[in-house]
């Protein structure tokens, strides 16, 4: 099981805060997850349609979307950062 923890308005649209998830064997990477969480119900598909733009933190480390899952604790996922 993997913890995924979501941020901001990707926890408003997903509607929770965190859960533990089994994932499946062909989800390698954070693009794979991000690709496989948008199958898993309207709000998702809604708060990742955009994927390229959700930064993800590994075990608490910000990763490139290349970085592979294996291993991890937990996965967060962020809007965009805005303001200046």
């Amino acid at each position: 099981m993997t913890k995924i923890v979501y941020f901001a308005w990707v926890r408003e649209r997903i509607g929770k805060r965190e859960e533990e998830l089994e994932l499946p064997a062909d989800v390698k990477t954070v693009a794979d997850l991000l690709q496989w969480l948008q199958g898993q119900g309207d709000g998702y598909a809604h708060a990742l349609q955009h994927p390229k733009v959700i930064r993800v933190a590994i075990n608490e480390e910000h990763v490139d979307h290349r970085e592979p899952i294996a291993g991890a604790r937990e996965i967060a996922l962020f809007p965009p950062m805005t303001g200046g």
